[in-house]
């Protein structure tokens, strides 16, 4: 059962001051079921990996354990994965072993616990029986890491007996060293879904306590505590309660609020805009392009006029966010048929775009780049062809307003155009005489005499040929 953090962070000796163990040193922790030994593969100054390699006694864990595991047959106990796999033996082991640098604590160099690390984990053995590399993916992208996966077989002498649930699992993140440890902590039973030792009350606050800062915020949160506690609902109950009671509140100012009410922000506007043209137009089955976080397909979903409702992204980040924006799991089997979430690209032609009463395009076309619109226009326009199409992005002609921006410049750093309203214009133009598509053009949010509104909508309608 082997664990290894490198990094590249300059120096990368640097790693044993954070973590506290000596490069020189071989290093040893006493654990319930054997050993836990830690030592350093590489050391430089230009790269450096710590390993921390469990050394588990079957027959300590099978004397320690004072509950009967939970196999389908009589030796379980003594036959089984837990001396080979990452597990709840691996959360206590990088407890024991980096107590201080999990605390956010470096005496030898205070200012490095606060240091963003470039870091990379590797585990040789990862159980994920129920989601497999979904559900690593679900649990640890959200967080900003980049996951590489490889499945195991069960024995390479024998193909045929298939792939095993475990996978070797590669994860790569800058970040402090206390949050990388608090993660692994918390992940690595969750996915093995699995803990050696009984769960008590006070796990709600290990759980709380390692969580701090990004469980809450987590699309699966309640997924991880589910498995956190083995399905336990009265201590995953508790659990997100006082998840919920941590919450810091917003802090409001009243005028801010006042405001908030009489005019709301820009993209809001945007958005039910959006929701009323589809709405006037008659559309049943809609499709938002770009969906983001879902704010528009929870708008669409309050609708009963909308019968499928259907949310498309090329983030699989973002489609997380909408799910637990929706509310995903608590809907019913009926509410689940009406909606649906896929990944996918606005760039490549795609059967499941078509067939649509009604599409939302909001704020997307300005993140392409302009060599790739004519393969957005054939995919909406020409193959997917929904009967209306409600598309909006920014006004370049109300960037004068702003004064942060300097002439020349764009909104977001993400942004790789920004069309003026008589650019936006001869592109609706273009659209109608090339796919037969009516249009309309809407303003955006506060009109300026000279400048026009920050955002410009158009309604395209598909011209029918009544031949």
């Amino acid at each position: 059962m082997l664990l290894t953090i490198s990094t590249t962070h300059q120096p990368a000796s640097d790693l044993g001051y954070v973590l506290h163990k000596h490069p020189d040193r071989f290093q040893s922790v006493k654990l319930a079921i054997g050993q836990a030994h830690i030592f350093y593969p590489t050391c430089s100054d230009e790269e450096a990996s710590i390993a921390l390699l469990l050394d588990v006694d079957p027959i300590d864990m099978v004397r320690g354990n004072k509950r009967k595991m939970s196999g389908s047959f009589a030796l379980q106990q003594y036959v089984n994965d837990r001396p080979y796999v990452a597990s709840s033996f691996m959360s206590v082991a990088i407890a024991k072993a980096f107590s201080t640098a999990m605390n956010g604590r470096c005496t030898g160099k205070p200012e490095l616990a606060d240091v963003v690390f470039p870091l990379q984990v590797k585990i040789s053995v990862l159980p994920a029986a129920k989601g497999g590399e979904n559900l690593i993916r679900a649990l640890f992208e959200p967080l900003g890491y980049s996951v590489d996966c490889k499945r195991l077989t069960l024995d390479e002498k024998f193909p045929e007996w298939g792939e095993s649930r475990f996978y070797e699992v590669s994860l790569t993140h800058n970040l402090r060293m206390s949050e990388l440890l608090s993660h692994l902590y918390v992940m690595i039973p969750v996915l093995d879904n699995d803990k050696h030792y009984y769960v008590a009350e006070s796990e709600i606050d290990k759980l709380l306590e390692k969580g701090e800062g990004w469980l809450g915020q987590h699309p699966h949160k309640e997924q991880i505590i589910k498995r956190y506690f083995l399905g336990l609902k009265g201590f995953s109950r508790k659990a997100k309660e006082q998840l919920a009671a941590n919450e810091p509140q917003e802090e409001v100012d009243v005028s801010e609020a006042d405001a908030a009410i009489k005019k709301p922000r820009l993209h809001q506007q945007r958005l039910e805009l959006a929701k009323k043209q589809l709405l006037e137009a008659g559309a049943k089955t809609v499709i938002d392009l770009g969906c983001g976080e879902g704010k528009l397909l929870r708008m669409l979903k309050k609708e009963s006029q909308f019968t499928k409702i259907v949310g498309m992204d090329i983030s699989y980040s973002e489609l997380l966010k909408a799910k637990e924006r929706l509310r995903w799991e608590e809907m019913s089997d009926r509410q689940k048929e009406r909606m649906d979430l896929f990944q996918g690209s606005l760039t490549y032609k795609d059967d499941r775009l078509s067939g649509f009463d009604g599409a939302a395009i909001i704020e997307v076309i300005e993140h392409l780049d302009e060599n790739r619109l004519k393969a957005f226009e054939r995919v909406v326009f020409e193959h997917a062809r929904p009967k209306t199409i409600v598309l909006s992005t920014p006004n370049a002609d109300y960037n004068a307003l702003y004064e942060q921006l300097s002439a020349g410049s764009m909104r977001h750093s993400d942004h790789r155009f920004e069309w003026s309203r008589a650019e936006f214009k001869a592109w609706t133009e273009k659209i109608k005489g090339k796919y037969q598509y009516d249009y309309n053009i809407l303003p955006v949010g506060e009109l300026d005499e000279q400048y026009g509104a920050p955002s410009q909508m158009a309604v395209l309608t598909r011209i029918e040929n009544d031949n």
